[in-house]
């Protein structure tokens, strides 16, 4: 088939599936924004979107779809001069989050169309006012935050059919879009994460981490509310106090992914750690920023626990990756990881807001390890069964593709 993925910061969530079909001998073109650098051995067709400055007062509640339906309109007039060349493809597969999908079924209506449909924005019942320190309450920001969900709903709705990798964030879309949504996750690779007891992690200090050491991981994008940061450092204190020869290897950038920046700008990294920075051995907290791939799964390899918060949100690829790797997961009791962790089963669960909790659970799993081996075990074959990127999510994602394909 002619496939055709669209994604303003290829490869995103199709990392894996691309190739896989490429491999397979389909048709395989990518297109994305212009900023985007990120090399491919899928061709890239890029497009340049520079969106104009929107003016609240003048949008009001439409200034987020605004600045997606601008996008969308350089996307199909991109994708109209594809067209003129001769390229139709057969199955489009586009993330729908900033509105590229919008008007490419005016473009190709013959195309089948499926899209990624990661969370639906909602005023209540997931991340809007979940944590009122950083976020604003009242019934203003519950409108702004559906009003943000009509691009979304838009794309899904002139789809042929949409894809979501977990039940949780499927259930985010209303009745009438959850319906067309297949719930299918993007995969790990189980393979590559199998314990290594030769894996080493190298610290900016020159010191090297081995499994079996007391080693504790906190892994994010970027470090922020979102991501439970600030209840993570807030609970460090009591750990490293009670665990002495703990070390605490946090990964992640200091922009912002979701949510407001502090009120002072920059990142959170500084103000949340600012306030607890007199009661850590910050000769044991190694903040590492962003990694490699392939030091990441080291670095998986010999932590003895990960924490992992979310507020309800969709769910980061490292906690499922450390589940998969055999290390001992604690994480935030909120919907979309009660859906991988059963508690005392795969992992530990804690209340997100519970900080002496997270206190005492991860001092727990730092020095009982023994205790906590057939958590670990179970949440390995839990991953492999459910997760696996070559047995399970690779086939299932194919599949869908191949079946949009024959209609």
């Amino acid at each position: 088939m002619k496939l055709l993925f669209v994604h303003q910061n290829f490869p995103g969530q199709f990392l894996h599936l691309a190739p896989e079909m490429q491999r397979r001998g389909h048709d395989v073109r990518a297109i994305t924004d212009a900023v985007n650098k990120a090399e491919s051995p899928i061709p890239l067709m890029r497009y340049r979107f520079a969106p104009e400055k929107v003016d609240p007062k003048a949008t009001r509640l439409g200034r987020n779809y605004t600045t997606m339906s601008d996008r969308a309109v350089v996307v199909a007039r991109f994708a109209r001069n594809l067209r003129a060349q001769g390229y139709v493809p057969d199955v489009i597969f586009g993330h729908s989050g900033w509105g590229e999908t919008l008007f490419l079924k005016e473009v190709w209506p013959e195309a089948k169309l499926l899209v990624y449909a990661e969370f639906y924005y909602r005023g209540t019942g997931a991340d809007t006012g979940f944590d009122p320190e950083f976020q604003d309450d009242g019934f203003d920001q519950t409108l702004i935050a559906q009003g943000r969900a009509a691009h979304m709903a838009q794309s899904l709705a002139h789809a042929d059919r949409g894809l979501s990798p977990t039940e949780w964030q499927a259930s985010t879309h209303p009745p009438l879009l959850r319906r067309h949504i297949e719930v299918i996750f993007d995969g790990v690779d189980c393979d590559r994460l199998t314990p290594n007891p030769a894996a080493r992690f190298t610290l900016p200090d020159g010191k090297v981490l081995a499994p079996g050491d007391e080693v504790m991981t906190f892994i994010n994008r970027n470090l922020e509310p979102y991501r439970g940061y600030h209840i993570f450092m807030r609970a460090l204190p009591a750990v490293l106090a009670a665990r002495p020869k703990a070390q605490v290897v946090i990964v992640g950038g200091n922009e912002i992914s979701y949510g407001r920046p502090p009120p002072q700008g920059g990142g959170w990294k500084d103000v949340i750690l600012d306030e607890v920075r007199d009661q850590l051995d910050l000769t044991r907290v190694h903040f590492v920023g962003r990694v490699p791939y392939d030091r990441l799964v080291d670095l998986i390899h010999v932590a003895r626990v990960h924490a992992y918060l979310t507020y309800p949100f969709v769910l980061s690829w490292s906690m499922v990756e450390t589940l998969a790797a055999g290390t001992l997961v604690v994480g935030s009791r909120t919907a979309p990881v009660e859906e991988v962790i059963q508690d005392g089963v795969t992992g530990r669960l804690v209340d997100f807001f519970d900080v002496p909790g997270w206190s005492v659970a991860l001092t727990d799993a730092l020095a009982r390890p023994e205790a906590h081996q057939p958590m670990s075990d179970a949440a390995r074959a839990m991953a492999r069964e459910r997760y696996d990127l070559r047995s399970v999510c690779l086939p299932r994602q194919v599949d869908l593709l191949t079946r949009l394909e024959r209609g």
